[in-house]
């Protein structure tokens, strides 16, 4: 796997450091606009680095067979991942906010009714998906590496606000959960921007995998 998994360590560790105990040392040096330049610039190296180690690796022999099954598995994955990610755009109250003002919502409705995280959970399924039909070692470690930091990512979140917002996030985690599905509330108010964005989005990227990588995913592996 090459320099792989140094490159994803240094990607996902950074991004957890700076995100989580170092922020308020730097904030306090630098100021946040410091502070947002210099996180930028070490995510960007760091999954700059990430990118090209894995290109760099060539490839090795699958460890499981994928056949139709997985294929329509992962596509279904990743249209729910569409659906989740585009929906997280509108009324997120986990999006940064740093004048400090957002407060979740009474009820929790759309795709925060599914999970609380609905753009973590995207990224985690977009990895999983990826696992399922290109098992080789280079993707997995990379792929891996995403769904840690998604999923991590969401758990030091709800610790974060829950500090910031003692009055309001722990109500908000106590009528969601984190688990996709497992408040078993009625999905009610998804609206355009998650169905037919979502739908839009993962029509669009699996079909950019045949021009970008040169074999047909989602519907297109049947229809292209």
């Amino acid at each position: 796997m090459g320099e792989v998994p140094f490159a994803a360590a240094a990607f996902v560790g950074t991004h957890f450091l700076l995100s989580h105990p170092l922020r308020a040392p730097i904030v306090a040096r630098v100021g946040e606009r410091g502070f947002l330049g210099l996180y930028s610039l070490v995510a960007a190296l760091t999954l700059g680095w990430l990118v090209v180690a894995y290109r760099a690796t060539p490839p090795t022999a699958p460890l499981w067979p994928v056949g139709d099954l997985l294929w329509a598995i992962a596509s279904a994955v990743m249209l729910l991942a569409s659906v989740l990610f585009m929906g997280s755009l509108v009324g997120n109250p986990a999006l940064p906010d740093p004048g400090g003002q957002q407060r979740p919502p009474v009820e929790p409705r759309g795709v925060f009714a599914i999970t609380r995280h609905p753009m973590m959970w995207s990224f985690a399924l977009w990895g999983a998906a990826h696992i399922l039909v290109y098992p080789q070692p280079a993707n997995i470690v990379l792929a891996g590496a995403i769904i840690m930091l998604a999923l991590v990512g969401a758990h030091l979140q709800d610790r974060k606000k829950a500090r910031q917002q003692p009055d309001a996030w722990p109500q908000w985690m106590a009528r969601t959960s984190f688990l996709p599905f497992a408040s078993r509330r009625p999905i009610r108010g998804l609206g355009g921007h998650a169905l037919g964005g979502g739908v839009v989005v993962w029509l669009a990227a699996t079909w950019a995998h045949i021009p970008l990588a040169g074999w047909a995913a989602g519907i297109w592996r049947w229809i292209a």
